[in-house]
């Protein structure tokens, strides 16, 4: 069973949930595409272009387009389970990797891999405040580098950097909005992978994490208006999901949205609110 979890221009994003077991007949499948999966859950038997890899919890299952495989089930647990990654040739192109890292097949655990899957699921999970489409295109390019014996590139001058502060006041004006890593890479004319590298090299933070925080920012401010109820604030700047909005802003700022009103206004400032520890902007309703 796949569910997507995000669809772009650039990646898309499955939930893969397998039951096969050692009963089921393997057949034929087609990569129609190039795919990096990371298998968080169980193992199987993986055969492409004439070789077999046996992957289990954090190897990675790499897919080519127009490769035929096959996967296979000798297990007895309950299944197994991926987070898969698919790429448009327009991202593969930026990740600069030669076509026959894309050939791999399968790749065994390894350290530097399987904490960005992880960090992966907990980005399609909703635990961490890097969005789901950095966190697949930071997968995927550190399995190029590694793949492919290529270290890490030195970072750009100064001036290029400073490319990365144009989209930033965009995201600032258009925090309201719904806004992706693609749509942002669009203001500098930028593929997302290159855009997302640019803009954390030069602000220490990456372009979800920097939206997030424009709009606590102006959550903060609205929290301290009479007329603002908690809901109108969470749509308001931007979030679509008043669970969301309260469990993020309580990350932030140590206390929840309401208790933060009742401060803004003037009344008795929670023990677990320490203004110190909240981020710059919202240190301030300026």
């Amino acid at each position: 069973m796949a569910t997507t979890t995000l669809q772009t221009g650039s990646i898309r994003a499955l939930d893969y949930r397998c039951s096969a077991g050692p009963a089921d007949e393997p057949f034929v499948e087609l990569h129609g595409g190039f795919s990096v999966s990371y298998v968080r859950r169980g193992s199987f038997g993986y055969r492409v272009r004439g070789q077999s890899f046996e992957l289990v919890a954090g190897s990675l299952l790499i897919g080519h387009p127009g490769d035929e495989y096959l996967c296979s089930h000798a297990h007895h647990g309950e299944g197994d389970e991926c987070l898969s990654f698919h790429l448009s040739p327009e991202v593969v192109d930026t990740l600069a990797a030669g076509p026959q890292v894309w050939c791999s097949g399968g790749v065994p655990p390894l350290p530097e891999l399987m904490v960005l899957g992880e960090l992966a699921q907990a980005a399609a999970e909703g635990r961490s405040g890097v969005a789901l489409d950095e966190a697949g295109i930071w997968l995927a390019a550190r399995f190029a580098e590694v793949a492919s014996g290529r270290s890490r590139g030195a970072p750009a001058g100064a001036a290029r950097d400073r490319r990365a502060v144009e989209p930033a006041l965009w995201l600032d004006e258009n925090s309201h909005e719904p806004i992706d890593l693609e749509s942002a890479a669009r203001q500098v004319g930028l593929g997302a992978f290159h855009f997302l590298r640019l803009f954390t090299r030069a602000l220490g933070v990456t372009p979800h994490q920097y939206l997030v925080r424009c709009r606590l920012r102006r959550a903060a401010r609205l929290l301290s208006e009479e007329e603002h109820s908690i809901t109108d604030v969470a749509f308001e700047v931007g979030f679509g999901d008043l669970s969301n909005f309260v469990r993020t802003f309580h990350r932030a700022a140590g206390v929840s949205p309401r208790a933060f009103r009742r401060t803004a206004r003037g009344g008795r400032r929670p023990r677990a609110l320490a203004l110190s520890r909240l981020p710059p902007g919202l240190r301030s309703s300026s």
